[in-house]
C-alpha cells in the first residue's frame, strides 16, 4: 500500500526513527512546530511556530474556514497566478538536492533556491546564490510548511520530490479543487465541522471563523473515509466497541492465527447468543470466527474508540471518536483507519459540539470521561459535518497549499511526495497493536 502521507503536521512527544513532523495547514492555515498539548494527562502534539524568518516570509496561521467564500476566491486567484507561471516556462526540475542543509554548497544549492524565488517562498535578493544559508532553509521550511511536510529546514527526499511536481499539474490541480470548493458555496451553518481528508485535518467553524483545530486519522487507501455530509447528534463516552464484520475478518482473525492472547490482551470478548465464550474454543483456521460477535470493553487504555464516540449517521456507517494511540497523531503517515476518523485533542472537539447543550461545559465532559462509566450526550441543535476532499487550495493572505492526491481524485496524476514506508512515532508505544473502527457497523 501507498504510505504517502506527509499531511500531518504536528511533532511527537515520544521520538522514534520518523522524522520530525511539519505543520500541516488546513484551510485556515497553521503554521506548527514541536509542542505537546497537555490534555489530562494524554501526551498529544499541539501547534506552536518553530521558526525564525522575516514576517512576510512565514505561513502564519489563519481563522478563515477552508470552506468559505474568502477560500475560494484566494484559489480562484492562485489559478490565475499558476496560469502566469506556466506561461513562463514553470520552473526546473531539482536534482541532487536531498540531504542539503545550512552550510552546503554547490549547483543543487542554486537549483533549490531558484524553485524557491518562483513560488515566492524565497525573496530573490536574500543570502549568497551558491549557499545554502539561513534565507533558503526558512525559504525550505516555508515550502514543506506549504506542502505540509516536516519542517526541517533541509531538503529531505520528500521535499525535492514536492518541488519537482511541475507547474502545469500543480495548476490542473488547483483548477480541480476550485470546483470542489465552489460546491460548498451555500448557506454551511452558523456551526459545523469540516474534515478535509488529504490534510488529515479537523476544522470547527463558528460564525465564518475556524474555533479549533485537530490532527486526525482518517481512511487507508484501500479503505477510504468517505466523501459526505453529515450531522453530529450525540456524543458517547467510555463507549463499547462492536467489531464490525469485515475488520473480523480483514484484521482480527488474521490477529488470533498469530497471536492466540490477542483478543485477551485487547479486553475484547467474544459472544455467542448473549453469552461469552473462551477464544481458546474456536478454531481460527476455519471460518467458524466469523460467526461470533465481538465486543471490546471500555477503557480509555485500550479501547480503539479511545474515551469518545461521535455519532454522526450516514449511509456509510462511519463516525468520528478518539483513540487509545494518540501518537499517531504526531505521525506523518494518517491515513490509518479503515474510514472513521480520529481526532486529536477529543475532549476540546466534544466540548465545542456540545457548547448549545444546556449542562455540558469542559467540566461536565471531564467527569463523564472520568467516570468510566457509558454515558451518551444528546446535542440539542445537531452540527453539520462535512467530509471533504481538497489537495489545493489559498488562503486570503496568498498563501497556497498543496497535499497528497492520496486517494488519487484528482485525475491529473499528481505524484506521491513520499514512495517509501514512512516510519511512525506510534510504532514505539508500548501499547498491545489494535485495529481501529472501521466502516461497517454491526
Amino acid at each position: 500500500m501507498l504510505q504517502t502521507a506527509r499531511h500531518a503536521h504536528l511533532r511527537p512527544l515520544v521520538r522514534s526513527s520518523a522524522r520530525p513532523l511539519a505543520a500541516a495547514l488546513l484551510g485556515a492555515t497553521l503554521l506548527a512546530g514541536p509542542a505537546v498539548a497537555r490534555e489530562a494527562g494524554f501526551a498529544q502534539a499541539e501547534w506552536a511556530q518553530d521558526y525564525s524568518s522575516p514576517t512576510t516570509m512565514q505561513v502564519h496561521r489563519s481563522s478563515t474556514p477552508i470552506l468559505s467564500p474568502d477560500t475560494i476566491a484566494a484559489t480562484e486567484a492562485m489559478v490565475e497566478k499558476y496560469r502566469s507561471i506556466v506561461a513562463r516556462g514553470g520552473w526546473q526540475a531539482v536534482s541532487g538536492a536531498a540531504g542539503l542543509r545550512v552550510g552546503s554548497r554547490g549547483p543543487a544549492v542554486a537549483a533549490v533556491r531558484q524553485r524557491l524565488i518562483v513560488t515566492g517562498d524565497l525573496d530573490a535578493t536574500a543570502g549568497g546564490a551558491g549557499v545554502y544559508d539561513s534565507y533558503v532553509a526558512a525559504g525550505v521550511k516555508r515550502f514543506q510548511a506549504r506542502h505540509g511536510l516536516s519542517q526541517t529546514g533541509q531538503m529531505s527526499p520528500a521535499t525535492q520530490a514536492a518541488m519537482n511536481v511541475p507547474a502545469d499539474v500543480r495548476l490542473r490541480q488547483l483548477e480541480t479543487n476550485v470546483i470542489r470548493l465552489r460546491s460548498y458555496s451555500g448557506d454551511l451553518g452558523r456551526r459545523f465541522v469540516i474534515t478535509n481528508i488529504p490534510a488529515a485535518l479537523v476544522q470547527t467553524v463558528e460564525n465564518g471563523q475556524v474555533v479549533t483545530l485537530h490532527a486526525a486519522g482518517v481512511g487507508k487507501i484501500d479503505r477510504q473515509s468517505p466523501i459526505m455530509n453529515a450531522k453530529a447528534v450525540e456524543i458517547n463516552f467510555n463507549p463499547t466497541w462492536t467489531v464490525p464484520a469485515s475488520i473480523v475478518r480483514k484484521d482480527l482473525i488474521p490477529k488470533m492465527q498469530k497471536d492466540p492472547n490477542y483478543l485477551t490482551d485487547n479486553k475484547i470478548r467474544i459472544l455467542s447468543g448473549g453469552q461469552e465464550i473462551s477464544p481458546r474454543s474456536v478454531n481460527w483456521n476455519s471460518d467458524e470466527g466469523t460467526r461470533y460477535t465481538y465486543r471490546q470493553d471500555s477503557g480509555a487504555d485500550f479501547n480503539s474508540m479511545g474515551v469518545v464516540r461521535i455519532n454522526i449517521p450516514n449511509p456509510h456507517g462511519v463516525f468520528m471518536h478518539d483513540t487509545n494511540s494518540r501518537g499517531v497523531f504526531g505521525d506523518d503517515f494518517r491515513f490509518i483507519s479503515s474510514g472513521c476518523v480520529r481526532v486529536q485533542n477529543v475532549r476540546e472537539y466534544i466540548t465545542w459540539l456540545l457548547k448549545d447543550t444546556p449542562g455540558w461545559d469542559r467540566a461536565h465532559v471531564e467527569q463523564a470521561v472520568e467516570s468510566g462509566q457509558r454515558i451518551d450526550a444528546r446535542l440539542t441543535q445537531p452540527v453539520p459535518v462535512y467530509w471533504t476532499y481538497i489537495t489545493a487550495w489559498a488562503t486570503p493572505d496568498g498563501t497556497v497549499q498543496f497535499r497528497d492526491d492520496i486517494y488519487k481524485r484528482d485525475g491529473v496524476n499528481v505524484p506521491s511526495t513520499i514512495e517509501a514506508p514512512t516510519p511512525v512515532a506510534s510504532a514505539a508505544s508500548t501499547q498491545p497493536e489494535v485495529f481501529e473502527p472501521g466502516d461497517e457497523e454491526n
